[in-house]
C-alpha cells in the first residue's frame, strides 16, 4: 500500500502546530516554507485536518492553524483517516464472476479469502497506527535529539512565524 505525499506533510505539519503556544497560531504559508512544500497542495490537506476536528482555523489577517485538541489525543490513524478517507485500502471487485470462466454464483457465497486476508491486514495496520499518538513521536523525537538540533530549529522558526491570537 502506499499512502500520498499529503499524509506525510500532514503528520509533519500537526506535529509542528504541537510546539506552538495555546494564544498562537500558524499560517499555512509558514507551515509549507518550514517543510518546503507547495502551499496549495498542504492547504488541501489542513482543510481535511480541519474538517476532521484535529486542527481549527483562526480567521482573519493574523490567522492560521492550532491543534484542536491535545497531541494526546491525535493518533496517527486519525491524520491518516482524515487525509486519504476512512474506506478500505483494498477493494475486492469480485473477480471470481468475471472472466471467460467466471465461477456462478453459488460458488461466490463465501467471502474471498484473498479479500480476508486484505483485511485483517489493514486491520492490524490501523489497530498500530492508533496506538501511536502525536505526543508519543515528539516524545521519542525528543529522546533522540540528543545535541538538540530539532529543537532548536522548531523554536527558532515558531519564533519568527508563530502569530499571536488575542483572548476573545
Amino acid at each position: 500500500m502506499k499512502l500520498g505525499d499529503g499524509v506525510e506533510q500532514a503528520i509533519h505539519s500537526v506535529a509542528l502546530l504541537a510546539g506552538l503556544r495555546a494564544d498562537r497560531v500558524l499560517a499555512a504559508a509558514a507551515l509549507a516554507e518550514f517543510h518546503g512544500v507547495s502551499q496549495s497542495y498542504l492547504l488541501k490537506h489542513l482543510q481535511a485536518l480541519s474538517n476532521a476536528g484535529i486542527l481549527a482555523t483562526v480567521p482573519g489577517p493574523n490567522g492560521g492553524y492550532k491543534l484542536a485538541t491535545s497531541a494526546a489525543k491525535i493518533t496517527l490513524l486519525d491524520i491518516v483517516l482524515a487525509v486519504e478517507g476512512t474506506a478500505p485500502a483494498f477493494r475486492c471487485a469480485e473477480i471470481r464472476r468475471r472472466g471467460p470462466n467466471p465461477l456462478p454464483a453459488v460458488a461466490t457465497i463465501r467471502p474471498c479469502e484473498i479479500n480476508a486476508a486484505m483485511l485483517k491486514a489493514e486491520r492490524a495496520w490501523r489497530n498500530e497506527l492508533a496506538k501511536v499518538t502525536i505526543a508519543d513521536v515528539l516524545s521519542s523525537v525528543a529522546a533522540n535529539d540528543r545535541d538538540g538540533f530539532i529543537d532548536a530549529r522548531v523554536c527558532a522558526f515558531l519564533e519568527l512565524r508563530e502569530r499571536h491570537q488575542p483572548a476573545p
